[in-house]
């Protein structure tokens, strides 16, 4: 079954427009990858890059992982998905990875993310971010989030163009 994105409302408080524009640069990461197999999925953008939709997918659930629940819910001490030594690079070779493991580890990922921002008091709450060296709010968070999946759902667009010549959405 097709991916669909959910509607972005015209008027809105923000934390419901930004958790609108967050939850539709989610799907449209997860539509990008529709239709296609699990070699299809690895296929790199480039022969020199390890870039393939499914390294996108496998980093996103990192970096849902490492800003909701290592900074803002607090679980410092969990690794990295598919690095232990932190690196997030490790998770753009997906090589040997399957659509079932690399959507079963971001959906969850995203699972905990979305628990973390509905029950976080406000878009105010703040959390240290050892790698930026200060506090850092759920506000900024969350639209650090959509940047990240703007920006990789652009290299999702080129890499879903070479594979079959899908463009848009």
């Amino acid at each position: 079954m097709p991916t669909e994105r959910p509607e972005i409302p015209s008027t809105a408080g923000e934390r419901e427009m930004l958790r609108a524009f967050l939850d539709f640069h989610r799907a449209t990461l997860a539509m990008k990858c529709d239709g296609l197999s699990d070699d299809e999925l690895r296929r790199a953008a480039v022969p020199t890059s390890a870039l393939s939709l499914l390294g996108l997918v496998r980093h996103m659930a990192e970096v849902e992982r490492a800003w909701f629940r290592r900074i803002i819910g607090g679980e410092s001490d969990i690794p990295l998905v598919w690095s232990s030594d932190g690196d997030f690079q490790v998770a753009y070779d997906a090589s040997t990875a399957t659509r079932a493991d690399a959507f079963a580890a971001w959906e969850a990922e995203v699972a905990h993310a979305r628990r973390i921002e509905r029950d976080a008091a406000s878009l105010d709450v703040t959390a240290w971010a050892p790698r930026w060296g200060e506090d850092v709010s759920l506000r900024m968070v969350i639209l650090h989030m959509i940047h990240e999946y703007a920006r990789h759902n652009g290299h999702a667009d080129l890499v879903r163009e070479g594979i079959d010549g899908t463009v848009g959405v």
